[in-house]
Order: structure tokens, then sequence, then C-alpha cells
């Protein structure tokens, strides 16, 4: 699933594209993706602008002229494709799984394409967005202001779980993914399975610093492209060349001087690596 980097690359692909130019006609492929389109989607959005798009955690958010805001999540499998006027689809890409065709004022087309049909998108009035049932309850921008190592170890000590489970909790940073949230982990030198009230301030402080890091240079290459991921101009992302522990199992650390061999954990579902040398509870 895109995670925050991946998301935001989106955006910024496709913020120049909209930038300016009005959506002349949206056609709809079938009548939902992993919920049902907003009743009049395609009337609301046909002559509209987009006057900023943004992004909060996972979701990107077309706030339009017309009062209304497009909340779009992609999902596990879904992507945007821009494509310039008189541009044609790469060849072999599957055009069977677009969904939702967004035609502009300048001939530009945008494509969502989403073979598990996991994404979705829903119409809010712009004005109360923040408390949508979406958006309402989600924790601070992993690399906004609101996030703190003080405001994070308070909330740690009122947890019992591993804090691995707990960074992926959105309503205590909104954003973080698997894939990140590993990497912080092994930067941090802190074991997946760490319980929350036993992390100390020091180390809630060394893991929001590289919280902050693995996130802003993950969006810096565009993301890591896993699966089905890629940028609004079909550009792979490069972060997963930089994995130090995520889907590494039974490799060697890369860490200097660690003779350790990345592991493998599944916690509440979901796989967790580390390195049992360098994220040692005991060190």
């Amino acid at each position: 699933m895109p995670e925050l980097p991946e998301v935001e690359t989106v955006r910024k692909g496709l913020a120049p594209v909209f930038a300016d130019n009005r959506i002349a006609h949206v056609h709809l492929a079938r009548p939902n993706l992993r919920f049902e389109f907003s009743e009049g989607f395609v009337e609301t959005l046909n002559g509209a602008l987009v006057v900023h798009l943004g992004r909060r955690a996972k979701y990107l958010l077309f706030e339009l002229d017309n009062g209304q805001t497009l909340l779009s999540h992609l999902g596990m499998s879904g992507s945007f494709l821009a494509l310039a006027p008189g541009e044609p689809e790469p060849e072999g890409r599957k055009s069977k799984h677009d969904h939702v065709v967004f035609e502009l004022q300048d001939g530009s087309r945008v494509l969502y394409n989403d073979p598990r049909r996991f994404g979705f998108m829903l119409l809010f009035a712009t004005e109360g967005l923040e408390n949508s049932k979406f958006l309402k309850d989600l924790g601070p921008e992993p690399v906004g202001n609101e996030l703190s190592a003080a405001g994070l170890f308070q909330k740690m000590q009122r947890r019992t779980g591993p804090v691995k489970t707990a960074l992926l909790d959105q309503k205590l940073i909104a954003g973080l993914g698997n894939i990140y949230v590993c990497e912080a982990l092994f930067r941090a030198k802190i074991h997946p399975q760490t319980r929350c009230c036993d992390l100390s301030e020091l180390q809630a402080t060394v893991l929001v610093r590289h919280i902050r890091d693995v996130i802003r240079q993950a969006i810096e290459v565009g993301g890591s492209t896993l699966n089905d991921f890629s940028a609004a101009d079909g550009a792979l992302g490069y972060f997963q060349h930089r994995f130090e522990v995520y889907d590494r199992a039974g490799d060697p650390c890369l860490a200097a001087k660690c003779t350790g061999m990345i592991a493998r954990i599944v916690q509440a579902g979901r796989s967790s690596f580390y390195c049992p040398v360098c994220q040692n509870t005991e060190n």
C-alpha cells in the first residue's frame, strides 16, 4: 500500500497539471471503487477548478472552487497517470483498470488506475472537511511542527503494546506505514517489540528525529516502488534501494561493524524487519 512519501510524490506530480486548468469532463468506468462514488460526483467535478491540491496523511485533497473537496485514497494498488495534450499512453499499460478519467481544459488527461479497487474518491464540503470521518481522528503529520518528542513520549506512556504496532496507529502519527516504521526503528536502535510504556524520553526524541529523516529522504527520491506504485508521470520511486531492514530478512546488517543478520517477525498481521544486534532491547 502506498505510504505517505508515495502519496506526497503523487501530489507533487499532479499539482502543476491541475493548476489553473479546469476539469472539462470526468468519465467513470464503473459506479464504485471501494465505495460508491458520491452522489452528483461527475456533475460536481465537471467545470470545476482545483484551487489547491493538498495531502493529509495518505489522503489526497483536491479543493475545488465550488466549495467541495475531492478526497482520494490510493488503497492497495491505485495510481494516477498524467498525460500532456496529445500524449499517448505508455505501451503495455493495462488501461482496462482505468476507472476514472479526468479530461482537463487544456487537453491534458489524468487517469486513475486501480486493479484491486481498494482505493476510493469521495466528495465533501470543504468547510468542515477536517471533521469528516476519514480525517477527524488523525494524529500529527510526521514532518509537521505538531509532532514532538515530548508529545509522543506522553502518549506512549499510556500504552502497553509494542512500539512497532503503536506507530502504525494513524491516531498516534498520521501517514506512517509499515516500511518507514521499520526503517525508523532501526535507525533509532529500538526493538519493534519494545513496550510503548518502556520507551524512554531520550528514545522518543531519537525516534522522532529518525521518523522525520526517513520520511523526508523517501519523499526526496519519489518514495518506494513496490508492486503497483508509480508517480503521476509514470516514474518509479527509488527509496527501496536505501532499505536497511525492510524486506531484507536473512541479509547482513548494513550498520558499520555489526555482525547481525536482519530478522523478520509478524506483529498484528504485519511483517517487522529488524537487526537483533543493533536493536537489542538490552543495548
